[in-house]
């Protein structure tokens, strides 16, 4: 039976980051993993949990995935002689070379050959953390922001060696940037330990960029946040990260959403949350109060004898997610607010309107008396 592709296995797509992927397979390895799946099912979950296990040991290692998007299967099979343009062990080699790493040292990422022979990595990706309000989060924005970025050096004019000196072809590999390593019946390919894949050797490197030919700076990068956005949401920039190596492409950069605390309302998904204070007076006579919303204000209407903790709903007067079709809502709580620092005259009318109270019976105070039941209750 012809093997599953591993990104179907897992349920991620061909571009997904090395986050997703492990996410993914944690999912796959609770759910199927032996100890929680006895009986009939057994079996089946033991080998889609060791199906997501090789799936997984395969596109976590970046160099084996690499091998594996160029070449399939095939690419990560140690027991198959040869890939496509490959003839006999030496293309063996060729299509394994990136699979067994670089047994002498050289720098780590999924890399490929290039024309002379030199092996080309992808740039690492970058993190940049952004805060933003609440409600630049749900109206998005445009901002700027300073991140790290590489230049050709110019006293060296990207060369690496010391002005008047130049690099010289690297005697190990003859220029080529790999040498090869027998290993039993098998020739592997592997980048040059001494000058790291580039075929060349500086013996007076440059003392502005220390050999490296570029200098790190910083660049301004435009960022348009949508409207929307979530905690922990992050956006993409393609080709922002690190630069590749020796030509390599150059690695993302992600933009990581922060939101700040708010003063008033606490976001849930899409819906907005806020606690409003209430007088007394107001919540027993009934009235319409004002609330705050993202988008200005609206009223509600406070049915006669409103209780402490009621929920108002107001729809759509929450946030419009970036995957959502229609906006929030807000939920007002009410909290009943006690009148403090009362003077004479204040207390005589609340003891008079407590007697009055007290007097009118259980009729003027429901919640009490079904308490009261439920205590005598208790204590029969």
């Amino acid at each position: 039976m012809a093997k599953r592709d591993y990104y179907e296995i897992l349920g991620v797509a061909k571009t997904a980051t090395e986050d997703e992927i492990k996410k993914a397979y944690r999912k796959l390895a609770m759910k199927h993993h032996p100890d929680r799946n006895q009986g009939e099912g057994a079996k089946k979950a033991e080998e889609q949990f060791k199906e997501a296990k090789e799936a997984y040991e395969m596109l976590s290692d970046a160099q084996k995935r690499a091998a594996y998007d160029q070449y399939g299967h095939a690419g990560v099979d140690p027991n198959r002689g040869g890939g496509p343009g490959a003839e006999g062990f030496g293309g063996f080699a060729e299509a394994f070379g990136d699979i067994f790493g670089d047994i002498f040292g050289g720098q780590q990422g999924g890399g490929r050959r290039a024309g002379g022979g030199q092996q080309v990595y992808r740039g690492s990706d970058l993190s940049y953390a952004m805060e933003i309000t609440l409600e630049e989060a749900a109206r998005g924005k445009e901002t700027q922001i300073r991140i790290p970025s590489w230049e050709g050096c110019e006293t060296c004019s990207g060369s690496g060696a010391k002005p008047g000196t130049s690099a010289k072809s690297c005697g190990s590999c003859n220029g080529s940037g790999t040498v090869h390593m027998r290993q039993g019946f098998f020739s592997i390919q592997q980048t040059c330990p001494h000058c790291h894949g580039t075929g060349k050797i500086i013996p007076d490197p440059c003392t502005a960029c220390n050999g490296q030919g570029k200098v790190k700076k910083s660049k301004t990068l435009e960022v348009k946040i949508p409207a929307g956005i979530n905690e922990g949401m992050r956006i993409r920039s393609a080709g922002n990260g690190e630069p590749g190596v020796n030509g390599g492409p150059a690695g993302d950069l992600y933009i990581e959403i922060r939101i700040k605390q708010h003063e008033i309302f606490e976001r849930d998904g899409d819906d907005l949350h806020c606690t409003m204070p209430v007088a007394i007076t107001t919540a027993a006579l009934g009235g319409s109060i004002e609330v705050p919303t993202l988008g200005g204000k609206a009223e509600i209407e406070l049915p006669e004898g409103t209780q402490h903790g009621k929920t108002f709903r107001l729809r759509g007067k929450g946030i419009k997610g970036v995957r959502s079709s229609y906006p929030g809502d807000l939920y007002c709580h009410i909290s009943l607010e006690t009148p403090v620092k009362l003077t004479e005259h204040q207390r005589k009318l609340l003891k008079e309107l407590d007697k009055s109270l007290r007097d009118g019976g259980e009729r003027h105070s429901p919640n009490a008396k079904s308490w009261t039941d439920r205590v005598k209750d208790l204590f029969k």
